[in-house]
């Protein structure tokens, strides 16, 4: 029987590149940077590294999750403007919560496919700092010792209501379901920090990340916008939450729930970052004599129980792999998002995954999870892994808070 969900194979859909901001700690310094303007800048460079002349841009595909300024209903249309994109182009913003990075990728394979334009800008951003503080119940006024009922915005957020749990209970449920134990946990983010450190420290993500700094961006007719760092930071070029994280150190961290098996140590990080790619169909890339990164082969998104969401990213790798008729021993590179620990942990069993092949660089327990951003980032990182290993084909994937899985197939194009 086949796996349910939705597919969409892609015959000649390439990434010419992609690149990322650093991504900074919770309140760390890109606090005071909107959304919007990480987009912007992730936008700009991405063009200049791949040299698309942003008059050849048909559509702009933007994701982000929470509002960090009172004009996100702008946000895809002042990605494209600021980024030089023709006024002519339109925009439109995506929103598969975890996985709105992987949702660019696929409309903007589909937009290609059926000829609405020869390449898309896709942007991901999400700033965890920003989230309001916020209410939706006083529009008519505060009454004499009625509750205020103002809340934060990302807290709240992290609560599915319909089987009214959070998204760390749900991971719980799947380390009882898989028989996971908090030694497990904590020793796969150890290894998770070890192996982002490594990568650090080799120069694996300089590869991949643009510099921040003081800057301004100018439109012609319009207002100007700004990245401001704190003072006497005068550049950020390296993510900040990658560090030596023992197991000894990570067991003595108190669990969130009792007897529990996770914690704020083997948890994704909450960080600041924007990531953004260029998409094109293959005659763009011939006739511009483009070296893409990677060959976009397919997108796969399916529906699982809310409790066990964690779970997604196996149903919708098994469905990516049997509409293509390759093998789990045909993936050379999976990135898949570390949501929490134990749920990575419950996927790689599901599947009967290779831990070698699996977010060989750390994941977002050691680098973090800025939400629309992720994905973006996962699949730029995947594609960079698969021409560092010299292997074909790797996955990006992702579980979606109320319970959904996505995933993406890539091929090297000088494995090929």
């Amino acid at each position: 029987m086949a796996s349910k969900g939705f597919f969409g194979g892609f015959d000649d859909i390439w990434m010419i590149d992609g690149v990322r901001t650093p991504m900074v700690d919770y309140c760390g310094e890109l606090g005071a940077v909107s959304a919007t303007d990480l987009g912007i800048k992730v936008a700009r460079e991405v063009l200049a590294r791949t040299g698309v002349p942003a008059a050849d841009i048909g559509s702009v595909i933007a994701g982000n999750m929470a509002p960090s300024d009172f004009f996100q209903f702008m946000y895809p249309r002042l990605v494209g403007l600021y980024a030089g994109v023709p006024v002519e182009v339109p925009a439109i913003m995506v929103q598969r919560i975890c996985g709105t990075g992987f949702e660019l990728f696929r409309q903007a394979g589909e937009q290609i496919s059926n000829g609405y334009c020869d390449a898309a800008l896709v942007v991901g951003a999400e700033s965890m700092t920003r989230n309001p503080i916020a209410a939706f119940t006083h529009r008519t006024g505060f009454k004499l010792g009625a509750p205020v009922e103002f809340k934060d915005f990302m807290w709240e957020a992290l609560i599915d209501p319909a089987p009214n749990i959070t998204m760390i209970q749900t991971a719980e449920n799947l380390a009882k379901k898989y028989g996971i134990t908090r030694a497990e946990v904590d020793a796969y983010a150890s290894r998770s920090f070890a192996r982002a450190v490594a990568a650090q420290e080799e120069g694996f993500f300089a590869g991949e990340i643009v510099s921040v700094t003081p800057e301004t961006f100018k439109l012609d007719g319009y207002a100007d916008r700004h990245i401001e760092l704190p003072r006497k930071v005068t550049s950020l070029d390296r993510d900040t939450h990658v560090r030596p994280s023992p197991v000894e150190v990570l067991a003595k961290l108190r669990s969130v729930y009792p007897n529990g098996v996770q914690t704020g140590g083997n948890s994704s990080a909450l960080v600041d970052a924007g990531a953004a790619a260029v998409v094109a169909s293959g005659s763009y890339v011939k006739a511009h004599q483009h070296k893409p990164l990677a060959r976009v082969l397919a997108a796969a998104a399916v529906g699982v129980p809310p409790e066990i969401m964690g779970i997604g990213p196996a149903p919708a790798i098994r469905l990516l792999l049997e509409r293509t008729g390759l093998k789990l021993d045909d993936i050379g590179r999976f990135e898949i998002n570390e949501a929490q620990g134990a749920q990575t942990l419950a996927v790689a069993k599901e599947l009967g995954l290779d831990q070698d092949r699996l977010n060989v660089h750390g994941g977002a327990i050691a680098l973090g999870h800025p939400l629309a951003a992720t994905g973006v980032r996962l699949t730029i990182t995947v594609a960079r892994a698969l021409r560092k290993s010299g292997q074909r084909y790797g996955i990006s994937s992702a579980c979606v808070g109320g319970g959904q899985g996505i995933a993406l197939l890539l091929e090297n194009p000088d494995a090929a």
